[in-house]
């Protein structure tokens, strides 16, 4: 009998507790949202780019692999020469450094040894002519006025590719902390805006959601001069960081 007992208080007890919890769902069912406004707004800051970043392609071809490695590790290395030697004269500049932050440094990013196929007869089968050797080396450096001469340098020492040219910020984070703090005052006065035109007043802040921010930095179109001087023409123009806040908040009369 005692047994029996305990198994049916632990069963009412169950079925309260059930009770209970469906009670309380059903009443936060039933409760409406607070009244509110959702306003989303955007700042964006210009700025000017201190830094560049220039990956510079070698490519050479030779009837065997051996002969095209050979020739483009040659051409390579006449191409990094240059580059210090830009570098070097650039005030505080540190070619072939590779320590992270350096104002300058120069790295090799990418490789590659492939065939290269010719058909001797249209619809016919592929055959291995030669072969084609390709080195990218990016350099990076903080002084923006010798872009053009690093470039100039590099095409006359035997590199035959500009594969891409990048003008960034060395640090964006106080950028974007102006830009959210930008869009954060915007939202909120968008917020009060259409409070005041409905008549009813901001009780309190819901939610706050950030969108971002994005730095989108510049990529460069390059003219390539025929002579070495002046140096080729280039403009960095400037990097966009944008940020976007969403801000929810409670209305009241």
């Amino acid at each position: 009998m005692k047994r029996r007992w305990v198994m049916q208080l632990g069963a009412v007890v169950g079925i309260c507790v059930w009770a209970s919890a469906g009670a309380w769902a059903q009443e936060l069912g039933d409760r409406p949202f607070p009244p509110q406004i959702r306003v989303t707004a955007e700042a964006s800051i210009e700025a000017r780019p201190d830094r560049a970043t220039i990956d510079l392609g070698v490519v050479t071809e030779a009837a065997t692999a051996q002969t095209a490695g050979a020739q483009n590790a040659k051409r390579v290395e006449a191409v990094l020469a240059s580059l210090r030697a830009v570098l070097s004269a650039s005030p505080g500049g540190t070619p072939g450094g590779s320590t992270a932050g350096s104002e300058s440094e120069i790295t090799t990013i990418a490789y590659a040894l492939d065939p290269v196929y010719t058909r001797p007869k249209p619809g016919g089968a592929a055959i291995i002519s030669g072969y084609s050797a390709s080195n990218v080396v990016r350099v990076t450096t903080d002084d923006l006025s010798q872009v053009g001469r690093l470039i100039d340098g590099a095409m006359g020492a035997g590199a035959n590719r500009v594969n891409r040219l990048v003008f960034a910020l060395k640090d964006d984070q106080p950028l974007v902390t102006r830009a959210l703090e930008q869009a954060s005052v915007r939202a909120k006065s968008k917020a009060e805006a259409i409070a005041a035109a409905l008549g009813v007043k901001i009780v309190r802040v819901l939610q706050v959601e950030e969108n971002g921010p994005a730095v989108r930095p510049v990529e460069s179109m390059l003219r390539f001069s025929a002579a070495a001087e002046p140096a080729t023409p280039v403009e960095p123009g400037t990097v966009d960081v944008t940020a976007t806040v969403t801000l929810t908040v409670e209305i009241g009369k």
